[in-house]
C-alpha cells in the first residue's frame, strides 16, 4: 500500500499525502465556487452556451478526484489512529508486564501513598482544632441582657479563636502546598468574597464588651456630678436644702433622658 503502510519513515510520506488531498481538496471547492459565479453570470446574458456540455464533463472529472481525494485524506487519518492505538497498547503491555513483574507491590505501593496523604491531611486537621467540644453558642437576647447587667456571667467555653472555612479539595485543604500545580488549584477554589473574621458568638461578646466599658464610664461621671454637690461650711440650712433639691431635680431629669436599659436592644447579638 505504499505511504499506507507502517513504519518509522512512513509518516512522513503519509503527512505529505494527507497535505496533498487536503490542498486537491481545497482546490476543486474553490474551482466549483469559481464555475458558479460564471455560469451564474453566465446565465444572466444568455439562456445557453456552446460549452455547456464540456462543463457538465469537467463536473464528472472533478468529482471523480474530489471522490479520490477524500478517500486518500480518510485512509490517512485511519492510519495515523492505528499507529496511535499499537503505541498505546505497547504502553499497557509495559505496565502489566511490570504489575506480573513485581506482583502486587506497585498497586500497594500508589495505595500507601494516597493512604499516607489521608492520614497527614486527618492529623493536620485534627492539630488545627483549637478546642474538642464546641461551646453553645449565645443565641438568647435575655442572657445577653444578664451578662450586660450583671446577672450572669460570661463562659470561658465562648473564648476560643474563630477559624474561616477553608474551600477546596480535600487533598489541598489543611495540608502543605509543595507544588506549583497544588498553589494554584488552592487559590481556584477560594471563595470570591471576604471571609468572617470572628464567629457571631465573638462578635456579640465584643458589643457585650463594649457595653460594659459605656456604663462603667458613665456611673463614674454621674458619681463625679454628684461629688460636685458639696457642703460649704459657711452656707445656711436654707442653701443646703436648695442644693440637696436641685440635685434631686438634676438626677430625676436625667434618668428621664436616659431610661433603664435603652440604647441595648441593637448591642445585643440576637436583639
Amino acid at each position: 500500500m505504499g505511504p499506507f503502510s507502517f513504519g518509522p519513515g512512513r509518516g512522513i510520506a503519509r503527512f505529505n499525502r494527507q497535505k496533498a488531498a487536503q490542498t486537491k481538496l481545497q482546490e476543486i471547492k474553490e474551482r466549483k465556487e469559481r464555475r458558479g459565479r460564471s455560469l451564474r453570470a453566465a446565465a444572466l446574458s444568455a439562456p445557453t452556451e456552446a460549452g455547456e456540455e464540456d462543463a457538465f464533463e469537467d463536473d464528472g472529472e472533478e468529482e471523480r478526484e474530489a471522490w479520490l481525494a477524500t478517500i486518500s485524506l480518510a485512509l490517512c487519518k485511519a492510519f495515523d489512529l492505528l499507529d496511535m492505538l499499537k503505541k498505546e497498547e505497547e504502553m499497557l503491555l509495559a505496565v502489566k508486564e511490570r504489575k506480573e513483574k513485581d506482583g502486587n507491590a506497585f498497586a500497594r505501593e500508589m495505595l500507601d501513598e494516597r493512604t499516607k496523604k489521608a492520614e497527614t491531611w486527618h492529623h493536620n486537621a485534627a492539630s488545627r482544632a483549637p478546642y474538642s467540644k464546641p461551646a453553645d453558642p449565645i443565641t438568647c437576647a435575655t442572657f445577653a441582657q444578664d451578662v450586660i447587667e450583671g446577672r450572669a456571667s460570661v463562659s470561658q467555653a465562648h473564648e476560643h479563636n474563630h477559624q474561616p472555612l477553608i474551600f477546596g479539595p480535600a487533598s489541598l485543604v489543611g495540608g502543605g502546598l509543595t507544588s506549583e500545580r497544588e498553589r494554584m488549584a488552592a487559590r481556584v477554589f477560594q471563595p470570591s468574597y471576604r471571609m468572617p473574621t470572628m464567629s457571631i458568638e465573638e462578635a456579640g461578646l465584643c458589643e457585650m464588651k463594649m457595653m460594659e466599658q459605656w456604663q462603667e464610664r458613665t456611673a463614674k461621671m454621674i458619681q463625679e456630678a454628684n461629688s460636685a454637690w458639696h457642703k460649704d461650711g459657711s452656707s445656711s440650712a436654707q442653701d443646703d436644702e436648695d442644693a440637696e433639691e436641685e440635685k434631686a431635680r438634676a438626677w430625676d431629669d436625667w434618668k428621664d433622658d436616659n431610661p433603664r436599659g435603652a440604647g441595648n436592644k441593637k448591642l445585643t447579638p440576637c436583639g
